[in-house]
């Protein structure tokens, strides 16, 4: 899911980072054209865990 711009802000404050300080993940990858992500934004993927029920993870979308 992509964020939008309050969550983005929530989130970057939280941890006090920068967007570019998040993991990348190209536009070009077949699920962020699938959601319709841009470069410049923050996609929210949660997986299924054994040991966690469900892990977060965000990814800063680049041109690619």
């Amino acid at each position: 899911m992509v964020l939008n711009p309050e969550e983005k802000d929530e989130l970057l404050g939280r941890y006090h980072i920068r967007p570019d300080q998040l993991p990348y993940i190209l536009s070009s990858d077949p699920v962020v054209r699938e959601i319709g992500a841009k470069p410049g934004d923050v996609i929210k993927i949660m997986r299924k865990s054994p040991t966690a029920g469900v892990a977060v993870y965000y990814r800063y979308v680049v041109e690619g």
